[in-house]
């Protein structure tokens, strides 16, 4: 039998067998958030600003500032003084009717694709092939960073005399073997091929780095299990290698990406976009509108360059989209 009284302290006391006891007190319903002091606050803050500042200054204010010359008729006067019409998109329609539109956008696109490709393809191979740590595997894998390190305008002037259809080094290699001499940088033919081969010399230290890193989190039990599997080298790079090695080689490509939009340097500094603009990319011709002319089109110049801006972030987006599936998965 049980009954239920009340005690003193207002709870519920319950009989057993002729013994009182008193019942828990009833949980609280609510708790109070502790909130953090206002100091932390501001410290936290305080950590944020100079970041928050350096993209303030170093990236909003620059991308506002071209999209507004993109968006205005700016002269050389109206540039200095600051009253430029408002246009609208007629720089934009300027730039797409423009007879360099087309071969500037093929350019662009395959000099992107190719260096992207072989950059990559050539960087996971010396990767694979220095995660074998033998003797030396660190120096010589130190040796291959010096095109990583070297300043642009070394490298690129390094691969114009390189390339010189006179007194270059690869045309007396091709002499010697009895082939004639290619016109690198100013047959219209070659002079796409030749910023390709300086740029993707330039980026291999990059994708061999990277990989290189992402080699060294994979775990060895796993190509010892398929080596006793019977699984072969091929086979262990395709099973295991290649799959694990996803996710760092999309934020590598992507990277990759972004930077071989934009050269400049090695472009300009080979073949300044030439001969009759057959190496003529977006970056060489933003640069051209704006700067390479005695009456400069600040107004189309601002526009080719938001085009490549506009690129790399849907690429960007393309990238995160991909990531955030793979994450749910």
């Amino acid at each position: 039998m049980k009954h239920t009284t009340q005690v003193a302290d207002s709870r519920p006391v319950r009989i057993r067998n002729g013994a009182a006891t008193a019942a828990p007190p009833p949980a609280r319903t609510t708790t109070r958030r502790r909130r953090r002091p206002r100091s932390q606050q501001w410290t936290a803050w305080a950590f944020l600003a100079p970041v928050v500042l350096y993209l303030a200054l170093f990236y909003a204010y620059p991308l506002y500032r071209n999209l507004d010359l993109s968006l205005r008729n700016y002269t050389v006067r109206s540039f200095v003084r600051g009253d430029a019409p408002f246009t609208g998109l007629a720089n934009y329609r300027t730039v797409l009717d423009d007879p360099t539109f087309a071969p500037a956008l093929l350019h662009t696109a395959v000099f992107t694709f190719a260096c992207l490709v072989f950059q990559y393809a050539i960087g996971l191979a010396l990767a694979v092939f220095f995660n074998q740590h033998f003797r030396l595997s660190a120096t010589l894998r130190a040796l291959f960073l010096i095109p990583w390190l070297l300043p642009l305008i070394v490298s690129a002037s390094t691969w114009s005399w390189m390339l010189n259809s006179d007194s270059g080094i690869v045309n007396a290699t091709l002499h010697a073997l009895g082939i004639g001499p290619v016109n690198w940088l100013t047959s219209p033919s070659w002079s796409l091929a030749s910023v390709i081969i300086a740029n993707i010399w330039i980026g291999v230290p990059f994708n061999l780095v990277v990989l290189y890193s992402g080699l060294q989190s994979i775990p060895t039990s796993l190509y010892e299990a398929a080596a006793l599997d019977g699984a072969n080298a091929w086979r262990r790079f395709w099973s295991i290698t290649f799959p694990l090695l996803r996710p760092v080689s999309a934020i590598t490509l992507l990277l990759g990406l972004v930077y071989t939009l934009k050269v400049f340097d090695i472009i300009w500094i080979m073949t300044k976009g030439g001969p009759a603009d057959s190496s003529t990319t977006f970056a060489t011709w933003s640069y051209q509108l704006g700067f390479g002319n005695l009456l400069p089109a600040f107004g189309p110049g601002a526009a080719v360059g938001n085009l490549l801006v506009v690129a790399a972030l849907v690429f960007g987006l393309l990238y995160l989209k991909v990531q955030r599936k793979q994450a749910l998965t």
